[in-house]
């Protein structure tokens, strides 16, 4: 299991890529906007992405894209472009504390799970793991295949936490708003930013 964050730590990537579940990467962000813990977020989405959030979340394309995601601007969360191999993120010497893929399509993961990094976010996914900070992958696909399953498996092999996005219902969420918060509370949780609003079971 990755090392959690210090609590001191304040700056994340967090990554989108081509999986239904753009909802949750939206209540990620906000959730990551509002903790004051959080120095800085660099937000990477992939074309396919893109094309989620348009059909999910009624984007309208890329301009202005983490405004559009959390309805106002935000100095703290920096698009960064999948193109841009040589950005901050991709080398080891940048202090990224984690990366979370929310969601973390079928192909991201096989290209994490083998060392191809061809783009921004599996090359930042693949210095998480040759650096050893923690790496969530948030996969979203059902059924799975064997193929799906050895890479789980070769990606956890490698270091990363497979975090499959499933939401809870025991905490009777209200609104697929609510159930996608107390995910990403939940995932926060994993990588050492536990939030106040987070639902106990048994409290």
């Amino acid at each position: 299991m990755p090392n959690p964050l210090h609590p001191s730590a304040h700056v994340l990537t967090v990554a989108a890529t081509g999986a239904s579940g753009a909802i949750f990467t939206r209540e990620l962000l906000l959730t990551l906007e509002r903790d004051e813990r959080v120095q800085r977020v660099n937000f990477i989405a992939s074309d396919n992405a893109l094309r989620v959030f348009v059909e999910e979340l009624d984007i309208k394309g890329r301009n202005n894209l983490v405004q559009q995601l959390l309805r106002k601007k935000s100095e703290k969360i920096q698009a960064q472009n999948n193109d841009d191999i040589g950005a901050n993120i991709a080398s080891g010497s940048y202090p990224t504390h984690a990366m979370i893929v929310i969601p973390c399509s079928m192909g991201t993961l096989a290209r994490v799970a083998h060392g191809l990094a061809g783009n921004l976010i599996d090359r930042a996914a693949d210095v998480c793991l040759k650096e050893k900070r923690p790496l969530v992958l948030c996969t979203r696909e059902t059924p799975l295949n064997r193929v799906h399953i050895r890479n789980m498996d070769w990606a956890a092999e490698a270091g990363a936490t497979i975090y499959p996005l499933i939401p809870t219902f025991y905490n009777q969420p209200k609104s697929f708003e609510e159930m996608a918060h107390q995910f990403a509370c939940r995932v926060l949780q994993f990588v050492g930013l536990e939030q106040k609003d987070a639902y106990r079971w048994g409290s």
